[in-house]
């Protein structure tokens, strides 16, 4: 599956500071799949920056097709 198939799964995305220091994502998806991902606070510094730029991306996108 690629970034542009569409699919019929849904999740739930939760985001917190974990007691240890670090960013935990965390991902639980239908049929009880629970995806917990930790990340040193300069790599979740780093992923925001890129979900901002998808975001803009995504904008500029849905401009051109209007």
């Amino acid at each position: 599956m690629g970034i542009n198939d569409p699919n019929d799964t849904s999740a739930n995305l939760q985001i917190g500071p974990t007691d240890a220091g670090m960013v935990r994502l965390y991902i639980e998806a239908d049929g009880g799949v629970e995806v917990p991902m930790d990340f040193d606070p300069e790599e979740a510094e780093e992923i925001a920056e890129e979900i901002r730029a998808a975001a803009a991306r995504a904008r500029q996108m849905a401009g051109k097709k209007r």
